[in-house]
């Protein structure tokens, strides 16, 4: 079925700091967390994923399981459909000490972008090719938060301001914070560029060494 996506009815810092203090236990699932985030909907889902990377926060994991529902509901928002989410990722169990340490520290951040964020450039929010564009965005996103360099700086965290910045535009109408979305997604496209760069140039050096 179509799917829109609509304005939030409460900040991002609000309904972070409201999940929070909802979850109990000592694990709680994905499909659990999405329940408590309610009628927000999938994008600010989205949000919530992107937290455990952009903060001084251990959740063991989570790059390849966040990654892949965040390609998912990119790929929903590119063609206006509710997303399938696979009963394996959204039955997977998460330490709520962690969670709820990220999602309480990711409010107080939240609670600074709140004040940045408003419906502004709207052409590049409204329209059917645009939501396209804006939803594979989006997807590029996820597939780069799932590459392999969790111990390189910032591999996790550029990838995650993408994602961050596209949802809230795409949620909010924000045109700035699209354009700031498209503009993490190729820094971290020129960062990984970098790095493998590097590390052929590394290997080559020590090949070189060999055999000399």
């Amino acid at each position: 079925m179509a799917v829109e996506f609509q304005d939030t009815g409460s900040t991002l810092s609000e309904a972070l700091s409201r999940t929070a203090s909802s979850i109990q236990g000592d694990a709680i699932t994905l499909r659990q967390l999405m329940e408590l985030i309610g009628e927000q909907g999938l994008l600010l889902f989205c949000m919530f994923l992107t937290v455990p990377f952009l903060l001084p926060v251990s959740i063991p994991g989570v790059s390849t399981v966040f990654g892949l529902v965040i390609i998912l509901i990119g790929i929903g928002v590119t063609v206006n459909r509710l997303p399938w989410l696979p009963a394996r990722l959204m039955n997977r169990m998460l330490a709520t000490d962690s969670l709820i340490q990220a999602m309480e520290k990711g409010a107080t951040m939240f609670a600074r972008l709140d004040r940045l964020i408003r419906p502004r450039l709207l052409v590049l929010t409204d329209g059917a090719v645009i939501n396209r564009i804006n939803g594979l965005a989006l997807v590029l996103g996820g597939i780069l938060l799932l590459f392999p360099f969790g111990l390189v700086p910032f591999s996790n965290t550029l990838p995650a301001f993408a994602i961050l910045f596209l949802a809230v535009g795409i949620l909010q109408r924000d045109g700035l914070f699209i354009i700031a979305g498209h503009l993490m997604n190729v820094a971290t496209i020129i960062y990984f560029g970098a790095l493998f760069i590097g590390a052929l140039l590394a290997g080559q050096g020590i090949m070189a060494l060999i055999g000399g």
